[in-house]
Parts: structure tokens; C-alpha cells; sequence
């Protein structure tokens, strides 16, 4: 099944071809410098520099993988959740091509390509046996943090346990990164400096929400740093400003494999999937397979070139509703959704499924 697939939930603006679980073209276009002077993503800047660009990424990989349109078997893109107007670009032109070419056209749920991206084979990479069905996965990323219970490849198989009630992992560390005034995007500089630090020298609590619960906090550890900041001062030294980012680390990856594993427990399951932009984050690879170790839990995480968001993943997903023959050419267009509803069962229990499509 050769599926050439699309995303432009936010401000990457990517395009690949899968041969199953073969990649045979992975291009992305990076907008971090468009809107690094804003410190953040700037959604209506992302949709304009998603269109001045989506066709020749398209185009390129398609060219790299030796295959055309008329070639490929289906076309998968991204249709929730994220950035509306750079949804809409990405659902816009993967219809204009599925109709142009005649061919199925595959709507995917960009948290479900997070979590099928350690079973992807890159030609240039140590091929990955991908974890074994069912498995805890933690999506960490700029927008999103949540604990899933996967039993299968499919929307329809995937039920969230937990997910944060506030700021998401990564937009922690931006919002952190910006009060420090370390730049942006500020996942990979506090990592960079916590490294060097000391996470002992300026302690910070971690929020935790009760014990048995597998939500997720991260504003009042940037409400305790920002305290820290007004009665101290910025840093006026490199070594008070790596504790600093050494301290907030540790704080966020301990949160997230303490969860992590008591899901796993919970759900009696023995593997654990890292993934999302954060799931690049150094001490959070290595510590954890230090945690899961002791837990007797395999912990999985993709290569480092498919943590952040990428078109491979979402062709990868798509190629399983293909295989269904669900194909959606009948419809006008796929509709781009923002969010997702978060549904609690009665009694707080389990989350519902993700809805389908």
C-alpha cells in the first residue's frame, strides 16, 4: 500500500510517501524561523507560509520517492486536530490531488500518527520493530500532552486515560524558554542546558493531581519559576540558569514517566510508547528507560528525525483505512477540526474513545 501523505496541523509544513512501513520520501519545510521573533506559533502566518509551500514539498516528495500521482495507491492527511487555517490548506490541496488522481482520499487524527510513529523504517535509520499491540502511549508535544491505552492502529481502538488540564509539555518549556529569554523554540535549549545543571540546587514541586489520577498540570510549575525569576532576578550566570533549567526538566519528566508508568500498571500492560515533539527530549529518553527498567516495562520511542510533526506518520496511519477501503471521495471534502471533545465516563473513569471520523 503506497500512501503519499500530508500535514500541516501547525507550523511544519511536510509531505511523504510510505510503502507500508518503508519510507521512501520524508520532506518537511520548518516555519520555527518565520515565527521565532514571536516567540510562539502565529497561526495566520503559519496558513499563508503553508500555502506558499505546500506544492513544491508535495512535489518534492513525490519525486524523491520515485513514484507520481498516478502511482501511489491513496492519499492521507491530517484533518484534526490543530491550526484551522493550516488544516484547511492541508485538507484543501490532498483533495484537489485524491480527485485529480482518482484516488481514495483518507482523512487522519494527528495524535494517532504520533503514536504509530515508532513502526516507521527508515531507509538511512536501524530498523525498529515498533512496540507490540496494546501499549500505553504518552503523546508529548507543543499542543498536546495525554496518556492513550492502544490496543490497535485505528481510531476506534484507542482510548485516552489522561491528558493535561492546562499547558501541554512543550508550550511549558516555550513559555519558560520566553521568560528566560532563551529564544524559541525552547524545548531543545532548556534540554541543551539542563544537561549541564544541577536539578538539586533550585527544587520545584511537582504537580501531580492526586494519586490515582493520570491528568496532567504544568502551569503551576511555570507559575513556580516565574516566582523564582521575581524574587531573584533573571539568572546572571550560566550556572544559576542551567539549575533553573535543570530543576524545571526534571520536574516535567519525572511528571510524565511517573504517569506514564502508573497507566501502564493501571492497564496491566507492560509497554510503553514515548512520542510527540517532547519524546525528543534527552533525559526524558534516557531516564526513562531507566524508570521502565526498574518496572520491568519496555519503553519505545521513535527515531529523533519523527518526533516532531511529519507527513510519514500520517500516511503510515492512513494506510490502515485504506487497507478497510475506506475511501472518502464521495465527500465534498474532508472537514479540518481544531480540537477534540475530551469525555469523561460518569464516576470519572476511563476517557471515551477518540471519536471517529
Amino acid at each position: 500500500m503506497i500512501v503519499l501523505g500530508i500535514e500541516t496541523s501547525c507550523d511544519e509544513t511536510a509531505a511523504a510517501v510510505v510503502d507500508g512501513r518503508r519510507v521512501l520520501s520524508d520532506v518537511i519545510h520548518s516555519q520555527v524561523q518565520l515565527h521565532a521573533e514571536y516567540g510562539g506559533v502565529v497561526p495566520e502566518l503559519a496558513a499563508r507560509d503553508h500555502l506558499t509551500n505546500i506544492a513544491p514539498v508535495v512535489s518534492q516528495a513525490l519525486r524523491l520517492s520515485g513514484h507520481t500521482l498516478s502511482s501511489i495507491d491513496a492519499v492521507a492527511v491530517t484533518c484534526r486536530p490543530g491550526l484551522t487555517g493550516a488544516l484547511l490548506i492541508g485538507t484543501q490541496v490532498a483533495h484537489a490531488l485524491a480527485w485529480s488522481a482518482n484516488k481514495p482520499l483518507l482523512g487522519v487524527d494527528h495524535l494517532v500518527g504520533h503514536l504509530l510513529a515508532p513502526f516507521l523504517d527508515f531507509p538511512s535509520l536501524p530498523v525498529q520493530s515498533g512496540p507490540e499491540f496494546p501499549f500505553i502511549g504518552l503523546v508529548a508535544s507543543g499542543g498536546h500532552t495525554a496518556l492513550y491505552r492502544v490496543d490497535g492502529p485505528e481510531v476506534a481502538l484507542i482510548m485516552e486515560l489522561g491528558a493535561t488540564r492546562d499547558d501541554a509539555a512543550g508550550e511549558a518549556y516555550d513559555k519558560v524558554a520566553k521568560l528566560l529569554g532563551l529564544g524559541y523554540p525552547g524545548g531543545p535549549i532548556v534540554d541543551r542546558l539542563a544537561q549541564q545543571g544541577d536539578p538539586t540546587q533550585i527544587p520545584f514541586k511537582k504537580a501531580m493531581l492526586g494519586a490515582d489520577s493520570l491528568e496532567f498540570s504544568f502551569s503551576g510549575l511555570k507559575t513556580q519559576l516565574a516566582r523564582w525569576v521575581q524574587s531573584h532576578g533573571l539568572p546572571g550566570d550560566d550556572a544559576t540558569l542551567r539549575n533553573l533549567c535543570a530543576s524545571f526538566q526534571r520536574c516535567v519528566v519525572d511528571t510524565l514517566l511517573d504517569k506514564s508508568i502508573a497507566a501502564a500498571q493501571a492497564q496491566g500492560l507492560d509497554t510503553v510508547v514515548l512520542c510527540g515533539g517532547v519524546s525528543a527530549n534527552s533525559e526524558l529518553r534516557r531516564r526513562g528507560q531507566e524508570y521502565c527498567s526498574a518496572q520491568g516495562i519496555n519503553l519505545v520511542a521513535p527515531h529523533l528525525r519523527a518526533c516532531t510533526d511529519n507527513a510519514a506518520m500520517i500516511a503510515y496511519a492512513g494506510s490502515f483505512s485504506a487497507e478497510r477501503g475506506l475511501d472518502e471521495r464521495g465527500q465534498l471534502a474532508i472537514s479540518p477540526r481544531s480540537s477534540l471533545p475530551r469525555l469523561t465516563k460518569k464516576g470519572g473513569g476511563p476517557r471515551t474513545q477518540l471519536p471517529g471520523g
